[in-house]
């Protein structure tokens, strides 16, 4: 199996942490994979997948238009070099050239279902190659059940060629933490005694970040003492953030905390009163997951896939300010429900597992080799 892990981006957001730890969960399963990479990721692959075989590309791959002439010219020659029987494409697009069977991972439908949470540039450029990857793909992977079902109501997907996989928990980065992981935490955020509400995840608008604000201030404004609120993650291109940072009073301390680095998201997340994320919908939902992972009591929506993840282990909400408000408000009043929830998090956190993602991957690309050979 080769997986084409150059379209990852650097920032290891959730398509980064998927690729990271399948790779890495194959290599420790001896499934003989072969990771084609961008430079900069060399020595994370070697040091991920030891037992692999780690093939770079040049460094002009680093752009998408680059990448994507790299992916349709010189990968398929790549693959007959290789010897490779299957190959895996884990970002929607694929070779469409390639000479032997195809894989290819389609994280979310909402390019189609909920375009104008995306820039238009991006909704166009995934919705067209979601499509074709339907077409062309052997079998295409599918991270939940909800996914599925909007795919095949959107686009008549075949499914057949649909498996469903769910993602799992990096445990090594994501568990419950120790006392100074919560120490370092408050200290990069700024945070070092105050009770915090946590969010983690790109300021997009998919992440319904303005409406969590806009709730929080209703939920805490009037409380003697109220907690901060730490939004972090990659600055993402939602303006209304902004607008609603704005009109909170001054008195209330929103804290716009930027990308933080992996070793602080267990103190992170573990050492907040709650886990905010009022999303619009996901494809799967693995900030939710993690937070669950690190015994964090976790407040979401019941949009698309995020009740297969979070099941009767987290709390759930509507989508608008005073939904948020409401459910925020209830939560910091009820120290015990925060605390059989987190507990409750955490066990079913356990049920989902990159080992158990891995082999099912394997199953996936055995399908698509005896498909492709079938003819």
């Amino acid at each position: 199996m080769l997986i084409d892990a150059t379209a990852v981006p650097a920032d290891r957001g959730g398509v980064g942490r998927y690729v990271d730890s399948l790779v890495q969960a194959l290599d420790a399963d001896d499934a003989g994979i072969t990771v084609v990479c961008q430079p900069r990721d060399a020595a994370l692959y070697s040091r991920l997948a030891p037992r692999s075989r780690v093939v770079l590309t040049s460094p002009s791959t680093a752009t998408r238009t680059a990448r994507l002439v790299w992916e349709q010219t010189t990968l398929p020659r790549l693959i007959r070099r290789l010897g490779v029987d299957v190959v895996h494409s884990p970002h929607y697009t694929l070779p469409l050239a390639s000479p032997t069977a195809s894989v290819v991972t389609l994280h979310d439908a909402t390019f189609f279902t909920d375009a104008v949470l995306h820039s238009s540039v991006k909704a166009r450029f995934f919705r067209a190659w979601t499509t074709t990857a339907l077409r062309h793909a052997t079998v295409c992977v599918v991270p939940s059940k909800a996914t599925a079902a909007e795919l095949a109501r959107v686009t008549r997907a075949r499914p057949q060629t649909l498996e469903i996989i769910e993602h799992g928990v990096d445990v090594e980065r994501f568990h419950s933490p120790t006392p100074e992981e919560v120490r370092a935490a408050r200290r990069v955020i700024g945070v070092e005694r105050t009770p915090y509400v946590a969010f983690l995840g790109a300021l997009e608008p998919r992440k319904n970040v303005p409406a969590l604000i806009r709730g929080f201030v209703k939920a805490v404004e009037t409380r003697p003492d109220p907690p901060a609120l730490v939004l972090a993650g990659q600055p993402g291109w939602d303006t209304q953030v902004e607008k609603a940072l704005d009109a909170a009073p001054l008195r209330l301390r929103v804290i716009r905390a930027g990308y933080l680095p992996f070793e602080t998201l267990a103190g992170f997340l573990g050492g907040a009163e709650l886990v905010a994320y009022p999303s619009l919908g996901e494809g799967f939902g693995l900030p939710v997951l993690e937070a669950m992972a690190c015994g964090a009591c976790v407040l979401t929506t019941r949009r698309l896939s995020l009740p297969e993840v979070g099941g009767d282990a987290v709390a759930y909400c509507g989508v608008g300010a005073g939904d948020v408000a409401v459910a925020l408000s209830d939560l910091l009043d009820d120290p015990s429900r925060r605390a059989a929830l987190a507990a409750a998090a955490q066990r079913r956190a356990k049920e989902f597992s990159w080992a158990a993602s891995a082999d099912r991957h394997r199953e996936a690309y055995g399908k698509a080799w005896l498909a492709h050979r079938r003819g």
